[in-house]
């Protein structure tokens, strides 16, 4: 698919997809007599939408990069990937964890506002 499909399927713009193409977390071909037009396999739909969840959870693009490329490896025997899903999971808990706490914190505070008396 090209990229105004793909930017419109995924609400990504077409500078960020271009980005994290040439970030190397996306692979674009050229097609030959359609002006050079770069065309997008469906997969990376899933990785858009990967790209989208990891960074909510507070991924870098480095890691991104990291995680992507690893998962597409077919030698990862240099590659610790174990230990580093490891970090990112503890990462990612501790983060929901905090999340957690404010978002009580707000329900309390939204609770003791609604029984306040009004003056």
């Amino acid at each position: 698919m090209r990229i105004g499909q793909l930017a419109k399927q995924t609400g990504f713009s077409r500078d960020a997809i271009r980005f994290y193409e040439k970030q190397g977390l996306l692979t674009a071909t050229a097609r030959e007599g359609d002006n050079n037009y770069k065309s997008y396999q469906e997969d990376a739909l899933l990785t858009l939408q990967v790209i989208r969840d990891a960074q909510a959870a507070g991924m870098s693009i480095g890691d991104l990069s990291i995680f992507l490329s690893q998962l597409n490896a077919e030698d990862s025997e240099a590659f610790d990937g174990d230990a580093f899903l490891a970090s990112k999971i503890a990462e990612v808990e501790a983060r929901l964890a905090s999340t957690s706490r404010f978002l009580d914190t707000l329900r309390q505070t939204r609770d003791a506002l609604r029984r306040a008396p009004l003056e």
